[in-house]
């Protein structure tokens, strides 16, 4: 039964028979790795607290030839503040489960997982909508699947002002190699993108958000996870329903 340790994120949770979990985890030398923690909702458990998302830990796991087994593990540190904000607990799940479907295993994430240790905290101090969409824009810069914001994705020309954007042909294209098709892609939207992909997560910086740019990269972003992924985030239904329950509240303010 051959051991080892490594520093984790746990970014997957599934309740599995009647008192064990399975977990997604995220480790900077490993990668995404998928584990049994048997046991672990019993409430004399060791690994009780341990198995929920967000958890950040130092873990001792067996291999297995389906999936590892969690031996032990020690707290380095839990994200609280997301289980004491909805709206930031739906929008870091998010965060999570985008890592989850990116992140490959065997495979190690090191940029991946340190971005994810900035980010998490953020979500309580600041917007949790841009830092979920910032999140998921840096991200895949790591990943190999990153699109073009800034240059022609066919000849490389540096874009200025309004263009014309095609995720199917890789980002961006100038006038002349979209076939001067009409522009969709806004100068204000592109410094937008811009802003998120340099975002500095120690010291995030102040900066004017138009609501239209928000909606536009949101929806950029959220068609080409659905492209690469070929499936809908379980996520995004939660986020719908805490939009739903904040709403309904101001309502009731009103």
């Amino acid at each position: 039964m051959a051991l080892y340790t490594t520093e984790v994120l746990v970014i997957g949770v599934k309740n599995w028979g009647n008192a064990d979990k399975i977990v997604t985890l995220l480790s900077p030398e490993y990668g995404k790795i998928t584990a049994a923690a048997y046991g672990c909702r019993r409430p004399k458990s060791p690994l009780a607290s341990s198995m929920q998302l967000f958890s950040w830990l130092d873990v001792q796991l067996s291999r297995g030839e389906r999936m590892d087994t969690i031996r032990q593990c020690e707290h380095k540190g839990f994200f609280a503040g997301l289980y004491e904000d909805l709206t930031a607990m739906a929008y870091g799940s998010f965060i999570a489960e985008f890592a989850k479907e990116l992140c490959s295993e065997d495979e190690p994430q090191a940029e991946i997982y340190q971005t994810l240790l900035k980010i998490l905290p953020c979500l309580t101090k600041n917007n949790p909508r841009i830092c979920a969409v910032a999140s998921a824009y840096q991200i895949f810069e790591y990943t190999g699947c990153q699109l073009h914001y800034d240059k022609c994705t066919l000849c490389g020309t540096k874009i200025t002002g309004d263009a014309y954007f095609n995720p199917q042909q890789g980002g961006v294209l100038c006038d002349e190699c979209s076939g001067h098709k009409a522009h969709n892609f806004s100068a204000s939207l592109r410094a937008f993108i811009t802003n998120m992909l340099l975002l500095d997560w120690d010291n995030p910086p102040k900066f004017q958000v138009k609501g239209a740019d928000l909606v536009a990269a949101e929806q950029i972003l959220l068609n080409y996870i659905q492209g690469l992924i070929g499936k809908p985030f379980k996520s995004l239904a939660f986020i719908k329903q805490v939009t739903q329950l904040n709403n309904m509240a101001r309502n009731i303010k009103r």
